[in-house]
């Protein structure tokens, strides 16, 4: 059986094509073009993705798709009409993909939304879960919930396995926004006005990530469902800080501030959103995962943190370390 991934030479897309070939699974890469080809593996190029991007190359023998390919989710759009972008890549590029690939005889697709489906926070004990409704609350987010919706229409009308995992924030080696940032920040020793951020938030490593992804590709009780995956230990931005520095090899210097008095000059200075993330929780539940496809996480969240530290001070100039 041949696997055919999209944004193949991304963060997921890179340490999932090299799972896939270490168990032995034919892999075909699905590429804007043939100028960043991935390792070992056999390419398509389709171009840009949209409702009229042609497929026939890409899905030629091919049984399971994963669809990791997207318009991402940017703190500071400056599109002139960020929905009609979104829309345009995440929506109709993932529906006329779908209707190609059951033409082609596909017969399953795992289609890697988004948490932010869900909402953006949760309260500090009540999780998120595949049963809550759906609560996007920005273009991105609702370009991933109509992109779901128009998913299970079309396995509706064609029998097409529509698979959709809704992860959280994803970290590992190749980490880019907010979370290198953080690691940027701690690596410096800079002070971080963090130490009264009491939330609970679930992470995802990118090769447990990869590993749920194969799952939802290859087990029979996958089909049809949704599910949300994380490491399975929610941490408090305070504490994350802490296990940071100590994978980095470094002392922490967060420091105690009054979350509503930070909050109040991130306002000022146009950075709420920031701190919102910083201080506000968001848990998942993936018991229906864990449950229906007997999966566990197979790293812990401090080897994932261990391997993303390793990876950015191997990243960092000689004479930085």
């Amino acid at each position: 059986m041949k696997f055919l991934v999209t944004g193949a030479n991304g963060f997921v897309g890179k340490p999932l094509c090299a799972e896939l070939l270490r168990q032995g699974q034919s892999v075909r890469a699905a590429l804007r073009s043939a100028n960043s080809p991935v390792e070992n593996v056999e390419m398509a190029a389709v171009g840009s993705i949209d409702g009229k991007t042609d497929w026939t190359e890409a899905l030629r023998g091919v049984g399971v798709i994963i669809h990791l390919a997207a318009r991402v989710h940017v703190m500071k759009d400056t599109s002139v009409d960020p929905m009609a972008k979104f829309l345009e890549v995440n929506l109709h590029g993932t529906a006329n993909f779908a209707q190609q690939a059951t033409r082609a005889g596909v017969k399953r697709l795992v289609y890697v939304s988004s948490i932010k489906v869900n909402g953006e926070q949760t309260g500090a004990t009540q999780p998120f879960t595949e049963l809550g409704e759906a609560n996007p609350q920005d273009p991105y987010a609702i370009s991933k919930w109509q992109a779901e919706q128009a998913l299970q229409r079309i396995a509706q009308e064609t029998g097409l396995e529509v698979v959709i995992v809704r992860p959280p924030l994803v970290y590992g080696p190749g980490v880019k926004g907010n979370f290198i940032s953080l690691l940027t920040a701690i690596e410096r020793g800079i002070p971080l006005p963090l130490a009264g951020a009491n939330n609970a938030r679930s992470l995802l490593y990118v090769g447990n990530l990869v590993d749920a992804l194969i799952a939802c590709a290859t087990h029979p009780a996958a089909a049809g469902q949704t599910y949300l995956v994380s490491d399975g230990e929610d941490v408090s931005t305070a504490m994350l800080v802490e296990k940071i520095a100590k994978a980095l090899g470094r002392n922490s210097r967060s420091f105690y501030f009054p979350p509503a008095l930070l909050r109040t000059v991130a306002t000022l200075l146009g950075r709420a959103e920031q701190v919102d993330r910083l201080f506000g929780s968001l848990r998942i539940s993936s018991e229906k995962i864990r449950s229906e496809l007997a999966w566990t996480a197979p790293y812990t969240l401090e080897q994932g943190l261990r391997a993303t530290a390793d990876w950015y001070r191997k990243s960092l100039p000689r004479d930085f370390v």
